[in-house]
Order: structure tokens, then C-alpha cells, then sequence
């Protein structure tokens, strides 16, 4: 059986097994689109988690979790004849041709960048009126920022270079001062607001994802932190019991592992 024979079949294989479990089990008989929303975004943050750790085996786990809860929106759907898992593919493989005129068409293109620009364009001539509607009004603030970021990027209003964009952030930084100089706190989360947008548009401008950088020094101080404690307990101390100097001792232990 060729490679691809055997994709195919193992896709059948967990179709079935949908079909199967909607039939039979009253846990999956019962849910709906909305039941299932939450799970789904619990279960790409669980994939985002073991991509960052590097977790391949995770990764792999992780996927099957998410293919799962695309193949039972799709049986959901074809239950009431409004899509079904061809529809979807199908929907998904007509996009990637219209937006790929380059591989598809005669279209010439030059570099990744002018891909991105071309994308955006391509969806405005399908009849969308802002280049930022396919932001999710419910993503997470950071990932927005970065987002809408991108796909103004898209479309040429964007720095020429990484200088002008560290120069907004210290412009920024400077207003930011300001304003808690004059202790108005509106004022002040405005601005700070304003410091997180451009360091979050910097990071484009460095090949950096600002969301897996800081959850990357999220997990970092999670590990020094707990290493702290472990160390307290060994001590039979309380952290509030101890000074900031007898705790920097272990941060600074902590930082060299």
C-alpha cells in the first residue's frame, strides 16, 4: 500500500469511527457546534503548548485531538445537510488554488513577501471590504495585535525599516512616562497599551513571534520560580518568611541550570 493510499485509509478508518460514536455514545450524540467551541480552542492551545516544547510526539497527539473536533463539526453539519467533510476540503482546496495564482495560474511572483501581498489582495477582490476582517474578534489581545500587523503589512502600510519601528517604540516609551508623571491612569493604559503594539510589531521586524517569546519566558520563570520554592521547602521556610536577598540566591542558582 503506497504512502498515500494508506493516509487515505487511516482518514476513513476515524470517519467511520464518527459515525459510529454520534450513533452510540450519548456523549457525542449530544453535542452541538456551541458544546464543542471551547474544547476546540482548549485543544489548540494543548498543540501550541507541545509545538513551543518541542514535544513531537505531543504534537502528533495533539493534531489527532484537533482533526477529531474538525471531522465532528463536518458529521454535525451533514446532519443537517448544510455541509459535510467533502464540502469542507473541497471549500479549503478551491481557496488554496484561487490564492495560489502563482502555482495555479501565470502569475509571477518574486519572493514570501509578495505571496502575503497578493493574498490580501486576492481576498479583497472576493468581496471582502476590509483586509482586516479575517481577524477573530475573540482572539487573545497579543495575537490580534500581531495579526493586524501582518495583514496591513500585506497591503503596503508598513515601516520600510526595522530602525523606524524601534524609534516608534522608544517615541512611545517616552509618551508612556509621561503620562504616569501625570498620574492619569486612563491616560496611562492608553499608552502602555500603545508601547505593547509597537514592541509587538518590532518583533515582526525581528522574525520573532511575540507570543511564543513570551510564553517562552513565561515557562522560564515558571521553572526558576518553582526551583525557588523547591529549595525554600528544603529549608523548611516560607517564602514570605524569607528576605528578597536570601531568595535572590536561589533566582540567581536557578538562572544558571
Amino acid at each position: 500500500m503506497s504512502n498515500k493510499a494508506a493516509q487515505l485509509k487511516a482518514f476513513e478508518r476515524l470517519l467511520i469511527i464518527m459515525d459510529e460514536l454520534r450513533e452510540q455514545c450519548p456523549w457525542d450524540k449530544k453535542q452541538t457546534l456551541e458544546s464543542l467551541r471551547h474544547l476546540t480552542i482548549e485543544e489548540v492551545y494543548e498543540l501550541g503548548d507541545a509545538i513551543l516544547d518541542n514535544d513531537l510526539d505531543e504534537v502528533k497527539k495533539e493534531l489527532g485531538d484537533v482533526l477529531l473536533h474538525i471531522v465532528f463539526y463536518a458529521k454535525i453539519g451533514s446532519e443537517t445537510s448544510d455541509f459535510d467533510i467533502a464540502d469542507v476540503c473541497n471549500s479549503i482546496c478551491d481557496k488554496l488554488i484561487d490564492r495560489h495564482p502563482h502555482i495555479y495560474g501565470d502569475v509571477v511572483v518574486k519572493d514570501e513577501e509578495e505571496v502575503k501581498r497578493n493574498w490580501e489582495q486576492l481576498k479583497l477582490k472576493e468581496g471582502k471590504k476590509s483586509v482586516l476582517e479575517g481577524v477573530p474578534k475573540s482572539l487573545p489581545a497579543m495575537v490580534k495585535a500581531n495579526r493586524i500587523q501582518d495583514k496591513v503589512s500585506g497591503v503596503g502600510f508598513d515601516w520600510e525599516h526595522p530602525e523606524q519601528v524601534f524609534e516608534k517604540v522608544e517615541e512611545e516609551l517616552e509618551e508612556l512616562k509621561v503620562e504616569i508623571a501625570r498620574g492619569d491612569q486612563d491616560a496611562i493604559e492608553n499608552e502602555f497599551g500603545d508601547v505593547l503594539f509597537s514592541m509587538i510589531n518590532y518583533a515582526r521586524f525581528l522574525n520573532v513571534s511575540p507570543e511564543n517569546a513570551l510564553e517562552r519566558t513565561n515557562k522560564k520563570f515558571i521553572k526558576r520560580f518553582q526551583y525557588l520554592e523547591s529549595k525554600a521547602k528544603d529549608l523548611n521556610k516560607s517564602l514570605k518568611d524569607m528576605t528578597l536577598s536570601e531568595m535572590d540566591v536561589f533566582w540567581e542558582e536557578a538562572k544558571s541550570l
